[in-house]
C-alpha cells in the first residue's frame, strides 16, 4: 500500500517519541506503560491534528485553494492547528466557532488571533456546518477558493494521518523488542479513532484499539468511527468491512458532557504530570487517562499487558480551565 500517491505537505516533527511510563505503572501497579508523544508534533504547540493536516491541506494545496474553513468549539484544538498549517502554506483561514465555557481570549482562542485566523462565532454546534457553507458561497463569489475541512478533520483523507501514525507506532515498538496489546487515546470525532481502526486491519496490528470518549455518546461515536475508516480504505483503495461491534469505545468517563470537569479528569491530571512530568487537557487526554487509570484498577489491565497511551495534545486548551483546575488540583 503507497501512501506517498497522496498528496501532502510536511507539517509534524515525525516520528514522535514513544516512551516508558515506569512511575506512573509503578502507582498503578497494573500494566506496562508507554506515552506516544503526538502532542510533540510542533506544529502551534503540537498535537494530532496536525498529522491529518498533512493530507487535508496537501489536497488543499494541490487543488488551488487560497482559503481554508473549518469548524470547532470555542476552544478547539483542530482550529489552532488548522489557522497555523494555512499559515505554513501561505493560505488563509477561517474558523467557525461555537459559542460556550471558557470565551475569554485566552489558550487555543488567543492562538486562533495570534494566527492571524479569521474567526467567526456561532451560537450552537448545529449552526457551524451552514455557516461554514455560507462563507465558502461568498468567498467563492468573490473569486476565492475555498477549501472546507470537517470537524476535527476527521473524514477518510485526514484519517490516513492515523494509517501512518500506527504503522509508525508499530515499527517503534518492533524496535523495543516488544509487543503492543493495546492502544488508549480520546476518541470525539471519529478521525483518529477510524484511522487507527483502518490502520491495524491493514497492517494485521492484533493491538487492541481503544477509544475514551470526549463525551460523544458512545453510539453515536461508534457509527464515526466506522464511517471514517470506511471512507479511509476508499481513499487509499483497499475497501474495508468495519462493523460497529469491533469498535472499543467507552463513554463513562466523560458523562457529564464535552468539556465538563469531573474528579476522574483531574485525578488523572495530576497523577500523570506528578509521576512523569507529563501535562493532560481536561477535556481529551485527562478523560481519556482517567479511563487508562480505571481499567488499570479494574484489572482490565494487568502485568502481562503492554499498553500505549496515545497522548493527542491539546495542553494549550487548558489555560481555559485554569479557576477549576487550580481549586482542584492543588
Amino acid at each position: 500500500m503507497d501512501l506517498d500517491r497522496l498528496p501532502r505537505v510536511f507539517l509534524c516533527h515525525l516520528p514522535t517519541p514513544l516512551e516508558e511510563m515506569p512511575a506512573l505503572a509503578r502507582a498503578l501497579g497494573g500494566p506496562r506503560l508507554l506515552i506516544k508523544r503526538d502532542d510533540c508534533t510542533g506544529l502551534a504547540t503540537g498535537g494530532n491534528k496536525a498529522r491529518k493536516l498533512e493530507y487535508l491541506l496537501g489536497d488543499a494545496v494541490a487543488r488551488g485553494a487560497d482559503v481554508v474553513i473549518t469548524e470547532g468549539g470555542l476552544q478547539s484544538n483542530h482550529c489552532r492547528q488548522t489557522a497555523a498549517a494555512a499559515v505554513r502554506c501561505g493560505l488563509e483561514s477561517v474558523l467557525v466557532l461555537s459559542r460556550g465555557r471558557h470565551a475569554e481570549v485566552t489558550g487555543n482562542l488567543l492562538l486562533d488571533r495570534l494566527l492571524g485566523a479569521r474567526v467567526v462565532l456561532v451560537d450552537t454546534g448545529a449552526g457551524r456546518r451552514p455557516a461554514m457553507e455560507r462563507i465558502a458561497a461568498e468567498l467563492a463569489a468573490e473569486g476565492r477558493r475555498p477549501y472546507l475541512i470537517p470537524t476535527g478533520g476527521s473524514n477518510g483523507l485526514g484519517a490516513v494521518g492515523y494509517v501512518q501514525a500506527l504503522r509508525e507506532l508499530e515499527a517503534q515498538a518492533r524496535g523495543l523488542g516488544i509487543g503492543v496489546d493495546a492502544i488508549v487515546f480520546c476518541s470525539g470525532s471519529g478521525g483518529t479513532h477510524g484511522g487507527l481502526v483502518a490502520g491495524a486491519k491493514l497492517f494485521g496490528s492484533q493491538a487492541r484499539i481503544v477509544g475514551i470518549s470526549d463525551g460523544e455518546p458512545r453510539a453515536s461515536l461508534v457509527a464515526m468511527v466506522c464511517r471514517v475508516a470506511r471512507e479511509v480504505g476508499a481513499v487509499l483503495g483497499r475497501p474495508l468491512s468495519v462493523a460497529a461491534e469491533e469498535i472499543e469505545a467507552y463513554d463513562e468517563y466523560a458523562r457529564e458532557g464535552y468539556g465538563v470537569a469531573n474528579p476522574g479528569m483531574i485525578e488523572a491530571l495530576r497523577l500523570l504530570a506528578r509521576t512523569e512530568g507529563i501535562v493532560l487537557d481536561p477535556v481529551y487526554t485527562g478523560k481519556a487517562m482517567a479511563g487508562l487509570i480505571d481499567m488499570a484498577r479494574k484489572g482490565l489491565f494487568t502485568a502481562k499487558h503492554t499498553v500505549v497511551f496515545l497522548h493527542t495534545g491539546g495542553v494549550a486548551g487548558l489555560f481555559a480551565y485554569r479557576e477549576g483546575l487550580a481549586e482542584e488540583a492543588g
